[in-house]
C-alpha cells in the first residue's frame, strides 16, 4: 500500500508518517516546505500548496489511499484565508482521489467544528452541527468535514476524525501558548478554569487515524462518518494548564479574568480585527474566549465500537513524556515563569 499524508511536515503529520513507515507502507508527504525529518524517514516529499490543483494531483498519483491531515489553524482571521486551504484544498484533495481511483480518504477534522455556546459535554457526533460558527477556522473545517462525508462512495470509502487539542513532545500549540501567555508568575485566563476540558495526545490522534485507515481497508462500507477521538480523561482546564506549565518547569498562579470582561473585550478585538482587515490567526477573539471558558468532552463510544478505538497512552503518562521533553517542547519559554511576547495574554491555541 502506498499512502500520502498531506500536512506531512507539521506536528500530527510528522507522527502518522512516522507510524506508516513502521508499518513498512511506502508514504509520501505533500508540505509547502521541506522537512529533513521525513528525509530521515525515508518518506517521498512532495512540494505544493493544497489549493493548487496541479501540486495535489501530482502528489495524489499512484496512491492507495491518502490522510488528508493539512489545515490552516488558529482563533481569528478573515474567511478567505482558511477557505483557500481547509475548504478548496479539501476540495483538490477529493477530487484528485477521484481522478487517480484513490480509494481511502481519511480526514483530520476537529471538535470545534461542533463547538456552541454553552460548550460541549459528552456530546456524540449526532449531534446537529451549529447553525454558525464563531470563527472561519471551525466554520471552515465543518464545510471541509461535509465534503468528505458527502464523498463516501463505493469508489472512494471516507473517514473524518475530530481529535481535540493535540499535544504532546514539539507540540507546537497548546503548551507553547500556555507558556508565553504567562506574565511574571501569572497566568491571566478567562474564567476560574473549573470547566471539564479533553484533549488527545499526538500518540493517540494518530493512532485513530491508523485505525480509520484500516478499517476501511476492511470495510469500504463502514465510511462516510465522523468520529470524536481523545483521551476521554475529561479534566479541568485549570488543572491541565497547571500539569503543561510545569511539565516545562514554570511555576505560574492561575489569574481568573471575569468572563464578561473576557467576552467583551474578545468582541471589541473581533471587530478591530475585522475593521483593518488584519490578517492575523492567533489573535484574542471570542472563539477563543469562549473555548477557555466553556466545557468540551465528547462521547467516544461510536469510535470504540467502529473503530476499536482506545487511546494507547494515558494522560499521566503523556505528561510524564512531556516532562522529559520539555526543554524542546517549549523552546522560547522561561524557566522563571517570565516569557516575553505581545498580547493578548490569554493562549492562542487551534482545537
Amino acid at each position: 500500500m502506498k499512502v500520502l499524508v498531506t500536512g506531512g511536515s507539521g506536528f500530527l503529520g510528522l507522527e502518522l508518517c512516522r507510524r506508516l513507515t513502521e508499518r513498512g507502507i511506502a508514504t509520501s508527504s505533500l508540505a509547502r516546505r521541506p522537512s529533513t525529518a521525513l528525509e530521515r524517514l525515508g518518506v517521498r516529499q512532495h512540494l505544493g500548496d493544497l489549493a493548487d490543483a496541479h501540486a495535489v494531483s501530482r502528489a495524489v498519483a499512484g496512491c492507495d489511499a491518502v490522510i488528508h491531515n493539512a489545515a490552516l489553524a488558529g482563533v481569528s482571521g478573515p474567511t478567505r484565508l482558511y477557505w483557500a486551504t481547509n475548504v478548496v484544498g479539501t476540495r483538490n484533495v477529493i477530487e484528485q482521489c477521484r481522478t487517480h481511483q484513490v480509494r481511502r480518504l481519511v480526514h483530520t477534522s476537529t471538535a470545534s467544528v461542533a463547538f456552541r455556546p454553552g460548550g460541549l459535554e459528552g456530546v456524540a457526533e449526532d449531534l446537529p452541527r451549529p447553525d454558525g460558527h464563531l470563527a472561519a477556522y471551525p466554520r471552515s473545517k465543518a464545510a471541509a468535514e461535509a465534503l468528505v462525508l458527502t464523498a463516501h462512495s463505493p469508489e472512494l470509502a471516507t473517514v473524518s476524525l475530530r481529535p481535540h487539542i493535540i499535544w504532546g513532545p514539539g507540540d507546537p500549540h497548546f503548551a507553547p501558548a500556555l507558556a508565553r501567555a504567562v506574565r511574571a508568575g501569572r497566568l491571566l485566563m478567562p474564567g476560574d478554569g473549573g470547566n471539564l476540558v479533553d484533549t488527545t495526545h499526538l500518540r493517540t490522534a494518530a493512532h485513530a487515524h491508523l485505525l480509520a485507515l484500516d478499517r476501511l481497508r476492511q470495510s469500504p462500507e463502514a465510511g462516510g462518518r465522523a468520529y470524536f477521538v481523545s483521551q476521554d480523561d475529561p479534566r479541568p482546564l485549570r488543572e491541565i494548564a497547571g500539569h503543561f506549565l510545569r511539565a516545562a518547569g514554570i511555576s505560574a498562579r492561575w489569574c481568573a479574568v471575569p468572563p464578561r470582561l473576557a467576552t467583551a473585550a474578545a468582541a471589541v478585538s473581533d471587530t478591530c480585527l475585522r475593521t483593518v482587515r488584519s490578517p492575523r490567526t492567533l489573535a484574542l477573539s471570542r472563539f477563543l474566549v469562549a473555548e477557555l471558558l466553556q466545557p468540551h468532552y465528547f462521547d467516544l463510544t461510536a469510535a470504540r465500537r467502529e473503530l476499536s478505538f482506545e487511546p494507547p497512552i494515558g494522560f499521566e503518562a503523556g505528561l510524564a513524556e512531556l516532562t522529559r521533553t520539555a526543554p524542546s517542547a517549549f523552546e522560547g519559554s522561561s524557566k522563571k515563569g517570565r516569557t516575553p511576547c505581545p498580547k493578548p495574554t490569554t493562549p492562542s491555541v487551534p482545537s
